[in-house]
């Protein structure tokens, strides 16, 4: 039988201060985004005269509509790339017992400790080279090929946690090894992948230095950039800047609260694992 105890009760005390120690910026946020312009109250108290006029200034000033949509097709197109490269490359390393199946594994590993700002010219100038300046498919590649190390090493990790029983019933049932993964391995890797989604995710839609280095000089931009350059524009209006922080931080929340429980369950199974 529980017993609230006063263990009990300082921990959800704690649990209070922790959370709202996490709501209290939200709370800014968003109540300096419904101020008026001439509103020169503490942030701390709530807009006496709540508007929304500063969401429809920001959208259109900002040009987020078309910055939301690029950032949308970036993240969903390389997180995509991400999961199926990553989770298709870690299946052998996992499954594969053998010196050259574990030389693979280091080099990936390897990968994921070259800090990007390193090879940051070189590969401006490569995509340069092949013309994808100024297009999102040069963001899409970089993001590729940049995350696919650290997915592999979570694929991997958690790949060998699984019992070989059902890949052995499809190999004696006649599957070949893509299509056991296919329909065995990858549905058994939901927990993992999951994690690997929103872990790319976000660091992909929050992802300023590259947007601004690879689409500088083009009429394309991101919602980071895009905001960059709004603030410049509007620091002297924060209602306006704010409301525009406001809506493209919504979509990230949207897909977190629509994906909740997967989430949790692949932070919880994933890592874990």
């Amino acid at each position: 039988m529980f017993r609230y105890t006063k263990g009990v009760f300082a921990r959800e005390i704690v649990m209070i201060a922790i959370a709202l120690i996490f709501v209290f910026p939200v709370y800014i946020l968003v109540n300096m985004s419904l101020r008026s312009a001439n509103d020169s109250s503490s942030p701390l108290v709530p807009a006496a005269q709540p508007t929304l006029d500063n969401f429809v200034e920001a959208w259109n000033q900002a040009g987020l509509g078309t910055a939301l949509l690029n950032s949308t097709i970036v993240t969903v197109t390389s997180v995509a790339l991400i999961v199926a490269i990553s989770s298709m490359a870690a299946y052998p390393l996992a499954r594969v017992m053998s010196g050259l199946s574990t030389t693979l594994f280091w080099i990936v590993l390897a990968g994921m400790m070259i800090p990007f700002q390193v090879a940051l010219i070189p590969l401006y100038q490569t995509m340069r080279d092949l013309g994808l300046l100024g297009s999102l498919a040069s963001l899409i590649l970089f993001y590729t090929g940049s995350q696919v190390p650290f997915s592999i090493f979570l694929y991997t990790g958690f790949l060998r946690t699984l019992d070989r029983d059902y890949e052995e019933a499809a190999a004696i049932d006649g599957a070949g090894t893509f299509r056991t993964f296919l329909s065995i391995v990858f549905p058994l890797l939901r927990p993992i992948t999951g994690t690997v989604v929103i872990l790319n995710a976000i660091t992909v839609w929050n992802d300023f230095l590259v947007p601004l280095l690879y689409l500088s000089g083009t009429p394309q931009q991101t919602v980071t950039v895009a905001l960059y350059a709004f603030v410049g524009q509007f620091v002297s209006n924060w209602p306006v800047v704010f409301a525009g922080l406001v809506i493209s931080v919504v979509p990230v929340l949207l897909v977190y609260f629509l994906m909740q429980k997967q989430i949790i369950q692949g932070f919880a199974g994933g890592l874990k694992g």
